[in-house]
This record gives structure tokens, sequence and C-alpha cells, in this order.
């Protein structure tokens, strides 16, 4: 099961959440989305816990508790949205309400 660990602090590691929730029970990965353009952390995660019981038993212990100065935010994580293709942005010339 992929789980969402929201709210972590900057400084949270990877590794930090491996030890968390390998005391829950075996966790395949885990990985702090960063900012493309700086390398810094956004503030959230995901882990991957091979058994979906020992899963739902770290979201039911962890969600809401203290790690690293925060109350973080566990749960199932959603798949991600596909919104189709972008619309072209305006722009450049020829674009908006002119007023000769």
């Amino acid at each position: 099961m992929n789980i969402y660990v929201g709210n972590i602090s900057y400084q949270t590691k990877e590794e930090d959440l491996v030890d968390l929730f390998s005391g829950m029970g075996a966790v395949d990965s885990a990985r702090i989305i960063k900012d493309r353009e700086t390398g810094r952390s956004k503030g959230f995660g995901f882990v991957e816990m091979p058994n979906d019981e020992e899963a739902k038993a770290a979201i039911e212990k962890f969600n809401g508790t203290e790690f690293g100065s925060r109350n973080i935010t566990v749960n199932e994580a959603k798949p991600k949205e596909d919104k189709g293709p972008r619309a072209p942005r305006g722009g450049g010339f020829g674009g908006g309400n002119r007023r000769y």
C-alpha cells in the first residue's frame, strides 16, 4: 500500500520515514517529494508498505501524531488524477483585448 505522509519537517530525510514506519512492519520504499528547481523538500512524501494490514495499522497509529516537531498527516495515497492536456496559455502578440 502506498501511504501519503504530509506536514513533515523540511529537514526530514527518507531514512527517517523508513525508521518510523518500519516499527509497524516491512517498508519497501520511502521518498520525500522535492522541488525540481531548488531540490528543497515540499513537506510531504510517500511510504510504500507491502502488507496492507500493517500499512493500515501504521496509518491509524501515526496520523495526527508528532514527528519532527510537527503533527503529521498520514493516510492512504490516492492515485494522481490525470487532468488531461493543458490549455495553451496566452501571451505574446495578438492576445487580449486591444483598445485602439
